[in-house]
């Protein structure tokens, strides 16, 4: 009798197991679909106005002498409405505020820090009268916030966790104290100028705040351009900043995408600006607009206020033309399905590895050592190799993600280590370039991959592990 009751309770609990499985696949499966939803709105947006407007304005220098102080912030004429209308005469459909840049001081009224504006001799909140104004004029509205902070000392090893609270209490104002924020550019994380990684400053932890906070607006890391073009790692949108060289491969599958530019010759306003001549309207139209639309990718053109808080009367000009040249002509081609993004960290850097005989210098380190320009490589005389990670301890895991420089490896097998045997949580053909895989959570000491066919000579650019967060 207890044998029959034992068995009974142990089919009840691989039932309970499978049915979880299966109702978190049916979540994640929602989630992508109602993000893809989201994705495909914002690149039929196609087009809209970034405005750096900050202390940065009234120093002649994009990245300000990070004491400097508040009084310098006093514009006399500031009017949100007159960007508003800007950007309705180029017909875009959204504009984006710089409320932070790298040098921390932040224009709405926040309880964060004394260093913003309403300590200013302007003393009103900026980023109210742009929400206001846009809105009032039929355009969305998305906000841009850096994460490196000079003035804070928010930089490379400084960082604390009252830091972490600083950014998580300013995300929080700006995300409850304005209505519905379409979208949220994030900047100085992740570059090689801000040295500050996803693990410095927790991205899963700020991106699952900003998403209980807004659950329909985009998170977009402008600095994602160092990850592959057809993974969306640390985004929900990749973005190109394209004057810092940035540019979308051609070979690469469609993905929702945004590119930015200033009309003028620098983000934050210059005292040369309304005499040095702004992009050509035909250029704007022709070279960017066109293009990138057709890319499934939305422009934003920089526009930047001058130290009254005007837009330029040469850029205004500008801005006309490019509206009797171009009309958004509504939605662009479907995107296809595409899963959520990667979000937690890599689980798998910098651990100790090891693999069958590999190719001269391109060993088994090259694969986790959080650069995609590096591989390992096996050598080609081994008829079966195998990659793998080892934790020492066991570890949580429920995701592995395999990059490569170009598409080769198509047949393969992924297995954790249990403590006692290999078990399988992948076998088969996948011919994906970056071959992301999501499971059920398990615990695991090792990690690896046994590669049964390829094209060429396998190679890998990046191993990776991670145990992301799930409803």
């Amino acid at each position: 009798m207890k044998l029959v009751t034992i068995q009974k309770n142990v089919l009840v609990i691989v039932f309970m197991l499978f049915s979880f499985g299966a109702f978190a696949q049916s979540m994640n499966a929602d989630a992508s679909k109602k993000l893809n939803a989201l994705q495909q709105q914002f690149v039929d947006l196609r087009f809209g106005m970034f405005i750096h407007y900050n202390i940065p304005t009234y120093a002649n220098a994009d990245w300000p002498d990070p004491e400097a102080s508040p009084k310098l912030f006093n514009p006399k004429k500031l009017d949100a409405n007159q960007w508003a209308k800007a950007a309705k005469s180029a017909n875009m459909s959204y504009g984006c505020l710089t409320t932070k840049h790298h040098s921390g001081f932040c224009i709405w009224d926040t309880k964060s820090t004394d260093y913003n504006v309403m300590n200013s001799p302007y003393g009103k909140d900026v980023v109210k009268q742009f929400t206001d104004a846009f809105r009032a004029n039929g355009l969305k509205v998305m906000l841009y916030y850096s994460i490196l902070d000079t003035h804070h000392k928010l930089r490379p090893n400084q960082i604390t966790p009252k830091h972490i609270d600083m950014i998580k209490q300013q995300l929080t104002e700006l995300l409850t104290k304005y209505g519905k924020i379409e979208a949220l550019i994030i900047d100085g994380w992740d570059a090689p100028w801000s040295r500050i990684s996803y693990d410095d400053v927790p991205f899963e932890d700020i991106y699952t705040l900003i998403k209980t906070l807004q659950p329909d607006c985009l998170v977009m890391d402008l600095n994602g351009a160092k990850y592959p073009s057809e993974g969306l790692y640390y985004t929900d949108i990749k973005t190109y900043e394209m004057g810092a060289g940035q540019r979308m491969p051609k070979e690469s599958k469609v993905m929702p995408t945004l590119a930015c530019l200033p009309i003028n010759t620098s983000w934050f306003w210059k005292t040369d600006f309304p005499t040095v001549p702004v992009r050509k309207p035909h250029e704007i139209v022709d070279g960017l607009i066109k293009p990138l639309n057709a890319a499934s990718c939305n422009f934003i053109l920089n526009v930047a206020p001058n130290r009254d808080g005007l837009i330029d009367d040469n850029a205004l000009a500008a801005l006309k033309e490019v509206g009797q040249l171009w009309k958004n002509e509504g939605p662009t081609k479907a995107l296809p399905p595409l899963g959520l993004p990667i979000i937690s960290s890599n689980l798998a850097k910098n651990q100790a590895s090891n693999s069958s005989w590999s190719n001269d210098m391109n060993i088994m380190d090259f694969a986790n050592d959080d650069s995609y320009r590096t591989s390992w490589e096996s050598n080609s005389a081994v008829t079966n190799p195998w990659y793998e990670v080892d934790f020492k301890n066991e570890k949580a895991i429920n995701m592995i993600v395999v990059a490569e420089q170009k598409e080769n490896i198509d047949t393969y097998a992924l297995e954790y280590w249990n403590g006692v045997e290999w078990k399988k949580v992948f076998d088969g053909k996948n011919e994906d370039r970056i071959k992301i895989h999501r499971f059920d959570r398990v615990w695991a000491s090792k990690v690896r991959i046994r590669i049964t066919h390829a094209k060429e000579t396998p190679s890998i650019a990046e191993f990776q592990v991670f145990n992301e967060r799930r409803p």
